[in-house]
């Protein structure tokens, strides 16, 4: 888009306008990105899913470990991947970490801290 802007300001009668617009586009280029989160939630049992794509677990294994058939944990994979935008396992845990999605417990509550006095 800059370049369409300088191509554009050396036409001549937009000169002004297009500089204009370049210093906006180089001051929000130096803003630093929105951490975005999730537009739907992830459910318990994706959660669960993505917590074991984590690890060296195979799909079957996956399935294996939740009790569930490997078109179910496919199923809650592809809708992670979505949630997440995301296409693979190694992006998809990348993602939730950014997220601090891995960090949660279970059950949706926030941890006890435990001091040892």
């Amino acid at each position: 888009m800059a370049s369409l802007l300088e191509a554009a300001g050396q036409l001549g009668s937009a000169r002004e306008h297009c500089r204009r617009l370049l210093t906006a586009f180089a001051r929000a280029e130096d803003r630093a990105p929105a951490r975005q989160g999730l537009v739907e939630p992830l459910s318990r049992r994706e959660l669960d899913v993505l917590r074991l794509l984590g690890s060296e677990l195979g799909g079957p294994e996956i399935a294996r470990a939740l009790v569930v058939s490997l078109n179910t944990v496919r199923t809650h994979t592809r809708n992670i991947y979505a949630k997440l935008g995301v296409n693979n396992r190694r992006a998809a845990v990348r993602r939730a970490d950014e997220l601090d999605l891995l960090s949660r417990p279970r059950n949706g509550r926030p941890r006890a801290v435990v001091r040892d006095e």
